[in-house]
């Protein structure tokens, strides 16, 4: 399916890993423009790099810790300024922590700051961009909003802010032609489960086919329909078709793709 976002221009924030990679280089085989944002220097011109072997009509490269004050705003102004245009943003950042409830103050304010601010400020900085013109917005929460833990409250708990955030937004700012999504994964198989499976296979002296598939189901619990954890190039497709205008009724959803978790 084309895509139709040829030389359109897009904003990834974690576009230099996992997910939000994956959404870029599928933007990029369609030959949009691109800007991911990663923490490091080094992560984000691999990206860049990547995305341009892959058909990006224009690839940068920016760097920033968007949930520090001024930083989003500034890199999402750099992009639009270099690109010439922009027309819609996906936002894929949150660290996964794993406190209980007792954390300190501090650490809870770390994590509303990584987890929810961070949306916050980068949306916000591009919402001037997209009204002028109409355009999308992209946020990720998680599946475990609607399953919290213990052992992961904080990190659940601002997820699910991201997602009345974005709800808002669709809310608010629809008279203007700003759509704006929200994706909720489930156990998708990024650094930290690809680190995980080879982690379980060394420990256990089997093959690292099958081992995390079978962990996740008889030790870790997790219902999951399809009995495997996702891949980060279908979550990655999802956000793609949200930011395009193939999606053009779709506005203020929460999109679960989970494998079929049984919350």
């Amino acid at each position: 399916m084309d895509l139709l976002v040829r030389d359109k221009a897009f904003v990834l924030v974690g576009g230099t890993a996992g997910m939000g990679l994956a959404a870029a280089r599928q933007l990029a085989e369609e030959g949009a423009a691109l800007a991911v944002v990663g923490r490091t220097q080094e992560r984000a011109d691999a990206a860049v790099a990547a995305l341009r072997d892959a058909g990006a009509s224009q690839a940068l490269a920016l760097t920033a810790d968007v949930h520090q004050p001024g930083a989003a705003e500034a890199a999402v102004t750099a992009a639009a300024e270099r690109l010439g245009r922009l027309d819609g943003i996906a936002v894929t950042t949150g660290l996964l922590g794993h406190e209980g409830i007792e954390v300190d103050d501090a650490r809870w304010t770390e994590s509303f700051a990584d987890v929810l601010l961070g949306t916050v400020r980068s949306v916000q900085a591009a919402l001037p961009y997209l009204r002028r013109q109409g355009g999308t917005v992209v946020t990720t929460a998680a599946y475990s909003m609607r399953a919290p833990e213990l052992a992961r409250l904080p990190y659940a708990s601002l997820k699910a802010g991201v997602a009345t955030f974005t709800k808002g937004i669709a809310k608010a700012y629809g008279r203007d032609g700003v759509r704006a999504n929200c994706v909720a994964p489930g156990a998708i198989e990024t650094d930290g489960l690809a680190r995980m499976r080879r982690l379980l296979a060394e420990q256990r002296g089997v093959p690292p086919e099958g081992v995390l598939e079978r962990v996740m189901v008889e030790e870790w619990h997790l219902d999951v329909a399809l009995r495997r954890p996702g891949r980060p190039q279908e979550v990655g497709e999802l956000i793609a078709f949200l930011l395009s205008p193939r999606a053009g009724y779709l506005t203020g959803a929460l999109v679960n793709i989970d494998g079929g978790t049984n919350f």
